[in-house]
């Protein structure tokens, strides 16, 4: 089960190649189809077999041999090893499709934030339907409706939230990261409040220990803009996780057992 997740998930961060380079341009994603930017040549099929064919060209393109980013095979990785990472977190149950897709869009949206420091609505606000139908249709098949209302609750919590930090804090926070995390509660909250809690403050910390880490190197100022998205999103993550430990443990310090 684990091998078929991570070769899926390998094919998932190819796809996820075109989406992080053509989305922020509002291109399309099918047409033209992939082809070398410098000369134009098209990828043949087995120039497009994940990690072993950029291993076979030696990160060259195969007509003009102008380097290929080494970023396209860890893109490709790292969905795969989420990919088996999630599975091996919720194994074959109702609720997984709905995970593996939020393990797409967190690559995706990640990189692109990177990238260009934003969060596009093109994958952001269509990523709401899709989470609410597929854990829908888990709620149906476990017959879990406390489940889909405390991540319908998480949803309205979180954006609200995160609205009125970006209302109150011009220039603290973008509204991509708004609608985001709206996304994200619904998410959490369907595992429970503890992975809410841990995942809204994780995001946060990561954010202030990356950020620190680059103004002592000098790599950033106070003014400078960071993307919030991928901090956002490893938070989410490490509380899928291990929210519930972390929440458990967090709670037995403060209510020490006699």
């Amino acid at each position: 089960m684990l091998v078929i997740a991570g070769v899926f998930g390998l094919l998932v961060g190819s796809f996820l190649n075109v989406v992080i380079h053509r989305v922020p341009q509002g291109a399309s994603l099918v047409h033209p189809p992939s082809h070398c930017p410098r000369c134009l040549a098209p990828v043949r099929p087995w120039q497009n077999v994940p990690v072993l064919s950029w291993l076979a060209l030696r990160g060259r393109c195969a007509a003009c041999r102008v380097p290929i980013s080494v970023r396209y095979p860890l893109v490709e990785l790292a969905t795969g090893a989420l990919f088996v990472a999630v599975t091996a977190r919720f194994g074959l149950t109702a609720q997984l499709p709905a995970y593996l897709y939020l393990a797409a869009v967190a690559v995706a949206l990640a990189m692109i934030d990177i990238d260009v420091k934003r969060l596009p609505n093109a994958i952001v606000l269509p990523s709401y339907v899709v989470a609410a139908v597929l854990l829908l249709i888990a709620a149906v098949a476990g017959d879990d409706w406390g489940a889909a209302a405390r991540g319908a609750a998480a949803m309205a919590l979180l954006w609200t939230a995160y609205f009125a930090v970006a209302t109150l804090v011009p220039g603290g926070m973008g509204f991509g990261d708004v609608k985001l995390a709206g996304l994200l509660g619904l998410y959490l909250g369907w595992l429970g409040w503890g992975p809410v809690i841990v995942g809204t403050f994780a995001g946060f910390l990561f954010g202030a220990v990356v950020g620190a880490v680059l103004m002592l190197i000098r790599r950033a100022g106070r003014k400078s803009a960071v993307a919030f998205g991928p901090f956002m999103l490893a938070g989410a993550f490490l509380a899928i996780f291990l929210g519930g430990p972390i929440a458990a443990w967090y709670s037995s310090l403060l209510l020490p057992t006699v």
